[in-house]
């Protein structure tokens, strides 16, 4: 299959599912319901203490992945430097969530919500940057981030300003979250990839999954420790976990067809 082909597939369902969302799905309103987690317990004065303080992983692994980026820690696991800065991008936005997620957890409601959803899009748009750098084009990938970037933003305000005029709508802000787990499958599919490292990815993937089962699942999880924690505690956890592999993989990874250097001596034949 031939470039032309790929990107004609890779526009067509994008557009597909964009159409069909706006035009067949109605305006979906925040639910107040959602700010009503099952774990309010107020611990050395911090309120809901275990949904605010569970978002310290992701200043950990935020933190940890920056490190090694910025100090070219990783640099030998890309064939191009500024293929970086979309994992640089990503890393920021995990990074924040922690101090946004905490905000908002202190007292849920719409208006801190906005500060919890802008870092998450931050992080969701700088790894469908990255992947679109590493499978289809440098070129694309860095010029689409800005964009991505912006409509993360746009996604979260236009549902702020909705809500405020009361006609919530969340579908943009829903593709946005959602969408990237179809697509970045899609072109790990249509594009050859470029290095190894898909393991890694794959339960990151997975991780993922289990947050938003968890965060579905917020009062039968507090139920089943017996009040010990919340699925909301665990979702945070989980998916700060999920960004750890994604570390993971820029740490062991290698462009396919090489070994890395350890390896490679190891492969030397004795003499």
């Amino acid at each position: 299959m031939n470039d032309k082909k790929r990107g004609a597939i890779l526009l067509g369902v994008t557009a597909t599912v964009f159409i069909a969302v706006f035009l067949f799905v109605p305006p979906i309103a925040q639910p107040l319901s959602y700010h009503q987690f099952v774990d309010d317990r107020t611990i050395a004065g911090i309120p809901r203490a275990l949904d605010v303080l569970s978002n310290i992983g992701f200043l950990i692994v935020g933190f940890l992945g920056l490190n090694c980026l910025l100090a070219n820690k990783l640099e030998r696991v890309f064939t191009r430097p500024a293929e970086r800065w979309s994992y640089i991008i990503l890393f920021v936005g995990v990074a924040l969530t922690c101090f946004g997620s905490g905000f908002y957890h202190l007292a849920p409601d719409n208006a801190r919500l906005v500060w919890d959803r802008l870092p998450m899009t931050i992080g969701f748009m700088g790894l469908m940057s990255a992947i679109i750098c590493e499978r289809i084009s440098l070129k694309i990938g860095l010029a689409m981030m800005p964009v991505l970037l912006l409509l993360g933003a746009f996604s979260v305000s236009y549902w702020q300003w909705t809500e405020i005029h009361g006609t919530g709508d969340l579908r943009l802000y829903l593709l946005v979250q959602f969408f990237p787990a179809l697509a970045i499958p899609l072109i790990m599919w249509l594009y050859p990839a470029r290095y190894t490292g898909n393991r890694e990815l794959g339960f990151a993937a997975l991780l993922y999954v289990a947050a938003k089962i968890l965060e579905a699942a917020d009062k039968p999880v507090y139920e089943f420790t017996r009040q010990l924690v919340s699925g909301h505690t665990l979702k945070h956890l989980a998916a700060a976990w999920g960004v750890w592999w994604i570390l993971q993989m820029l740490q062991v990874r290698h462009v396919r067809g090489t070994l890395p250097a350890t390896e490679r001596a190891s492969a030397v034949p004795a003499t």
